[in-house]
């Protein structure tokens, strides 16, 4: 019988091992190290290092999806929503900085486990969001856009720097610390882009 503690503890030193070294970089020995358990007691519970991250990921996009969900079916106004849903998948990602590396990496090698996720009851919904901007549209408040080009806007704008991190990180050399607090910046920014733009 697998224990639930231990399973935790395991998963909790999968996050840690996997914010410092990535997936690739990431070793099963080193994550057995920081649960306090030997690297046989890790193959009992999860018998791949993919194995692991997948189930990471998961309890990760089971926290996220229902943020956004909330965010995509809310009555608030537009603006307002692109607010919150820059701010809310930013402050995800922060806590979750090797995820989106990961996602880029699973779309190109494990597409399956992609469309697994994807296709989960829970994910995320954007058809309500996508429905609003269309009336906004045709309430003339703001521009003429293809809702689905501002989805991939607030998307790419959000997800690209965490993706290049490492690229932006030497590029643009910040010194530690730095990335987080420009990416704390960008969530004005973005917010004021995309509404900036889209506004009559």
């Amino acid at each position: 019988m697998k224990d639930k503690d231990t399973e935790k503890r395991i998963l909790q030193a999968a996050i840690s091992v996997f914010q410092k070294k990535g997936m690739a970089g990431a070793r099963m020995q080193e994550i057995a190290d920081e649960a306090n358990i030997n690297k046989a007691m890790l193959h009992y519970y999860f018998r791949s290092k993919q194995q692991l991250f997948e189930a990471v990921f998961m309890g990760a996009f089971a926290k996220l999806a229902p943020q956004l969900n909330l965010i995509f079916a809310s009555e608030e106004p537009l603006f307002e929503k692109i607010e919150a849903f820059v701010s809310g998948y930013i402050d995800f990602i922060i806590e979750n900085p090797f995820l989106p590396s990961f996602i880029i990496q699973e779309l190109n090698n494990n597409p399956e486990f992609v469309n697994t996720f994807l296709s989960h009851q829970g994910r995320p919904n954007p058809v309500p969001f996508l429905k609003q901007i269309e009336g906004e549209i045709s309430a003339g408040t703001i521009k003429r856009i293809h809702p689905k080009h501002l989805l991939i806007d607030l998307l790419s704008l959000c997800a690209f720097p965490f993706v290049a991190k490492s690229m932006l990180t030497v590029l643009l050399e910040l010194p530690d610390g730095e990335f987080d607090r420009l990416m704390e910046e960008r969530k004005t920014m973005i917010s004021q882009l995309i509404i900036e733009n889209i506004k009559v």
